[in-house]
């Protein structure tokens, strides 16, 4: 618990030494702010439980004392309102700034724009209408967009062509609010339809919109075709937001064969001044498992 926070409950400061043992300079230590990332790192609700217990408030707390800028909430649209304004107004305070959520297709991916159906786009459409909303409330820029699943009835251009014309009126709906859908490629399983870095960027070609740009999951394209650098360099000009996940285990950088100090190094080599969202779990349980993470990210941090 914060020590403002212990202070709050328990009532005035100036009774905290009458409890029992006091509180030891040691302890009174830990509780202050650690130096701010230089990478702008995101993590995401429930990254930290067991350090700060308290809820949404109390972890984006924990979050800012720890250094982190940003986070990430891809389930923010399934949120209430109020919980959408108290995180925005949270965020705000702490100076802290909002990454991705999702544009939530619905149904674990499996309705697929490249179909073409209209039902599809009606439902895709609608979701960016209310993910406007959501963005005001706080402060974000950036959404994920999952295309859905490869139609196998359909020949690939055919499927390709449907994609970028239902991404090209959602920018439409996003544009003028000056927000921007991120297209994910994913490794998930492979009837996903969009699984590539280059078929993604083939995709932002062809929408041609500041509202359509590429979000390149280390994690996954490790998994999908490797070569990172050299890949996000063919693909530069449409990343819009970058996501992290060692691999295998989609865990901390460090816990596996993926070498993000040379990874960060390029992006900041890049001029990234974007948002690095820690969309991957934790290689250890417990309170003892989060710090061990923050400390993995001190250790790749570009100095």
């Amino acid at each position: 618990m914060k020590r403002r926070g212990f202070i709050k409950k328990i009532g005035l400061g100036s009774t905290v030494m009458g409890l029992s043992g006091g509180i030891s300079m040691s302890a009174l230590a830990a509780e202050k702010k650690a130096p701010t990332f230089n990478m702008d790192f995101a993590p995401h609700f429930g990254m930290f439980r067991n350090s700060a217990p308290g809820g949404m408030v109390e972890e984006l707390k924990f979050m800012a004392d720890q250094g982190f800028r940003s986070l990430e909430d891809n389930g923010l649209l399934g949120r209430s309102v109020a919980d959408q304004e108290l995180i925005g107004k949270t965020l705000s305070d702490l100076g802290m700034r909002m990454g991705v959520f999702v544009i939530d297709g619905g149904d674990n991916w499996k309705v697929s724009l490249a179909t073409g159906k209209k039902e599809f786009l009606d439902t895709f459409l609608d979701t960016c209408r209310k993910s406007v909303e959501a963005a005001k409330r706080v402060d974000a820029k950036w959404m994920t967009v999952v295309p859905g699943y490869f139609e196998r009835n359909l020949p690939m251009g055919i499927q390709t062509a449907n994609v970028i014309e239902a991404l090209k009126r959602g920018a439409e709906i996003l544009e003028p609010h000056g927000l921007t859908m991120v297209l994910e490629p994913l490794s998930d399983n492979p009837d996903l339809f969009l699984r590539h870095a280059d078929q993604t960027y083939m995709i932002c070609k062809a929408v041609d919109s500041s509202s359509c740009k590429i979000l390149y999951d280390a994690y996954h394209m490790q998994r999908n075709e490797g070569n990172l650098i050299a890949t996000m360099e063919k693909t530069w000009e449409e990343i819009a937001y970058i996501q992290i996940g060692d691999n295998p285990g989609r865990k901390e950088p460090g816990t596996g064969e993926i070498h993000y100090g040379n990874v960060f190094k390029y992006i900041h080599e890049k001029g990234f001044k974007g948002i690095l969202g820690m969309e991957h779990g934790n290689a250890l349980p417990g309170k003892e498992g989060e710090l061990a993470l923050i400390e993995a990210y001190r250790k790749v941090d570009i100095p």
